[in-house]
Formats: C-alpha cells, structure tokens, sequence
C-alpha cells in the first residue's frame, strides 16, 4: 500500500485541509473494471457516540455474492469528527482491518464519498489511494453539490454537480426507495461505478459489500464468513 499520511493524533484540520487539496490531483477517474472474482467491502461504527471505532473489511465472491472473508479492527480514534475530514477519522482503523484480509478483492466499495467532496478527497479516495485498488465511494446522504430527484423506477440516476462538474452519481437502486451517492474513488470511471453498484444491490438499497461492512462493524452475527 501507498505511503500516504493519515491521521496519527499529530496532524490538525487544518493540516488535513492542506493534504487532502494535494492528494486529490492523484485520483485516477478512468478504468473500466471486470473479470470480478472479489469484491470488498469496508466501514466503521462508533458505538454509542464513543471515540472507539470499529472497522470491518469483508470480502465476497462475485456473481454470487457470499462473505467469504471477514476482519475486523477496534480502537480509539484521534482525530475528531470533522466533517469532509472523514477519512482522517476512520481510514486509520479502516486500514488495519483490510490489511489483515487474506484474500485479495479485485474491486472494493466504501461507505463513503469519494470525489462527491468539496476538495474531491472523500473517504474512498483517500483509501483507493493507499491501496492502489479500484474504489467505488457509495454514500446514504449528500456531502455537497446539487441534482434533481431520481425517477421512482430501480436504476434512475441523475447528476450530481458541483459548479459546471459532475462529481457523481444520484441512483435509485431500487423501486421507491431512497437514493444512493455513488462516486469514483480511484481507478474507475463513474459510468462503471455505477454499474458495479446495481450489480451488487441485491434485495436492498445498498450494495451488498457495504451492507455486509455495516454489520460486521455493528456486531451483527449475520455476517459470517
């Protein structure tokens, strides 16, 4: 992985600020992504409020979508919540459960922003950047930019755009059903984002890696490799 500076209790936000306007010239925005065997997914819980955070990477095969991997990493957090300075928050635990994955993932999808961000550096970007992996950021709610609501039907999308740039994806991947913020984090064209997202929305609203993620990082025994 990439040597790139995250938070160790040392770096302010407004240190943050400066990193992340010079990391983000370093996403790679283009790739089409296939020939899938692994797709991963990662995020973090912070039980009742605390500054203990608990992270989940867990890996499932692909077309038929079953956890076949799950780690998991727990400990206290430095940096404060701050927000669009996520990543300094959550990729420190983020990576100590993805490192430990035995199994390599050929994609991985993060609960999170990536270039759907004011500085174009959300949480999937930074981590695609140290991992040097495709990454999908696909978001419940918006951080920033504006769009018109998505058709009802599973599928419709629309932009989202920040001044005159269209920094993501609106969908709907599924009927009536709130939207979802899909954005590229490294080494994937939005285009091919969103096809890897409704391909692996099964029977809910999120992909079925980021679902799986949540809870593994909630304590949910469900999630089982």
């Amino acid at each position: 992985m990439a040597n790139w500076p995250v938070s160790d209790g040392r770096v302010d936000p407004r240190q943050a600020i400066a990193i992340q306007k010079e990391m983000a010239g370093k996403i790679v925005q283009i790739g089409t992504v296939s020939d899938i065997f692994y797709i991963a997914g990662v995020d973090v819980s912070f039980p009742r409020g605390s500054d203990v955070g608990i992270a989940a990477a867990v890996v499932l095969n692909y077309p038929n979508m079953e956890v076949v991997e799950v780690r998991r990493y727990s400990d206290q957090v430095a940096f404060p919540y701050v927000p669009g300075l996520l990543s300094f928050r959550e990729l420190p635990l983020i990576l100590k459960a993805f490192q430990a994955l035995r199994i390599k993932p050929d994609l991985v999808i993060v609960d999170g922003h990536g270039v759907a961000h004011p500085r174009r550096m959300g949480l999937a970007c930074h981590f695609g950047l140290y991992s040097n992996l495709p990454v999908i950021g696909c978001a419940k709610s918006r951080l920033c930019g504006k769009y018109r609501e998505p058709d009802k039907i599973k599928g419709s999308r629309e932009g989202l755009v920040d001044g005159e740039e269209v920094i993501g994806a609106v969908l709907r991947t599924r009927e009536d059903v709130s939207t979802v913020f899909v954005s590229v984090g490294n080494h994937i064209s939005l285009e091919n984002a969103v096809k890897w997202v409704m391909s692996t929305c099964l029977k809910h609203r999120l992909p079925e890696p980021v679902r799986c993620a949540h809870m593994a990082a909630t304590g949910w025994p469900e999630c089982q490799a």
